[in-house]
């Protein structure tokens, strides 16, 4: 008898607790909280998991950034249960949601078209793996930086700058991407030397190689480097390329160990082949350019009366058809202006003289300018 009494008060007890539950959650607030408890469990058992799964799938799978993606999407995927769960258990049916948004299902469409988009490049640069996380790329516009993180809707690229560069990936697919630490992290680097037809090629051809060489991050030799079927030398190697219209170009071409700072080590190369070219007998070409004149290039006056030019006639003036100088005219306006300006002296003759005794003045032209 006692057992049973203590069975019916238990049962009494878990009567009145659903009373209460459903007086709390029947209620339009009381739903709202019973969504965001159920929301609340989701994020703790998001968390539960991640912890749980996080190691052996960084164990099982090698590529770092898909690691992270399974990741996500088991956190994502956790809470969006749990919210649906919660919508559930308040009333809310998924029926009416469908058919109160098919009205507006074309609108949506082409509001989300570029986040769906994002993600299914997302999935295919997951896929298709042209770089991962840690790799060094440079995008077509010459950006360069390392891969931060790849998401299904973005790819995170941490620049040389020190800049943060968010791309989405329905941008990065449709861009030209260079990885440089793909597989092998050695990189050929390429200069050119314009040197003239009178100088030692071999001679310059062996000063360039070796001032390559003389750089650490430069690879100075060892076995023959495999691209794909072909095989190039490790080693720094000069070679003709061709014959310019202002001398003879040398290609050199060298082997970075490290991609990271080819600015740098160009720049290093650079400054060598200029040190060891200038004790050299070797002359680095620059364009030269000479003028021929001859028999249909014309006439050039550079001389005076000598030449028979008249006097005051300058080189490169017209002559005048007259037969004076071009600077004739100017030089008696001067003389004319002088002989005006200049006082006459006491006791001159009635018409009047320059100061120079040059000749009689024009009494009505002074007598203006007065």
């Amino acid at each position: 008898m006692a057992q049973s009494g203590g069975i019916a008060s238990i049962a009494n007890w878990i009567t009145r607790f659903a009373d209460v539950l459903r007086g709390v959650f029947g209620s339009a607030g009381g739903r709202l909280l019973l969504v965001i408890l159920s929301v609340a469990v989701g994020v703790l058992a998001s968390k539960f998991l991640v912890r749980l799964i996080g190691r052996p799938v960084a164990r099982r799978v090698s590529r770092q950034s898909v690691a992270q993606t399974i990741v996500r999407g088991v956190r994502i995927g956790t809470i969006a249960l749990s919210l649906l769960v919660g919508l559930w258990a308040g009333g809310f049916r998924f029926t009416d949601l469908l058919v109160g948004t098919a009205v507006f299902s074309a609108v949506i469409g082409i509001i989300l078209a570029p986040i769906v988009g994002n993600f299914i490049n997302g999935v295919f640069i997951l896929a298709d793996q042209p770089f991962e996380i840690g790799d060094m790329i440079e995008l077509e516009n010459g950006t360069a930086g390392f891969v931060e993180d790849i998401t299904i809707r973005y790819t995170k690229i941490f620049t040389l700058d020190n800049t943060f560069l968010v791309v989405p990936n329905g941008t990065m697919r449709e861009r030209d991407v260079t990885n440089y630490s793909a597989e092998d992290e050695r990189t050929r680097r390429t200069i050119d030397v314009l040197v003239t037809y009178e100088s030692d090629v071999s001679e310059a051809r062996r000063l360039i190689e070796r001032a390559a060489r003389d750089c650490d991050a430069v690879i100075d030799g060892g076995p023959d480097i495999r691209v794909g079927v072909a095989r190039y030398t490790a080693s720094p190697d000069c070679r003709l390329h061709e014959f310019g219209d202002d001398g003879v170009l040398l290609r050199l071409r060298y082997w970075v160990k490290k991609p990271y700072k080819l600015a740098k080590v160009q720049s290093d190369v650079n400054t060598r082949i200029r040190e060891r070219l200038t004790d050299a007998d070797v002359e680095m070409a620059y364009p030269h350019r000479h003028l021929v004149f001859d028999d249909t290039s014309g006439i050039a006056r550079v001389g005076g009366p000598d030449d028979g030019r008249p006097e005051g006639e300058r080189a490169g003036d017209k002559p005048d058809p007259e037969g004076r100088g071009a600077g004739g005219d100017r030089t008696s306006e001067v003389e004319g202006s002088e002989t005006a300006d200049t006082p006459p002296i006491e006791g001159g003759s009635p018409t009047g003289t320059d100061v120079a005794g040059n000749g009689p003045a024009d009494k009505g032209d002074s007598d203006g300018d007065r």
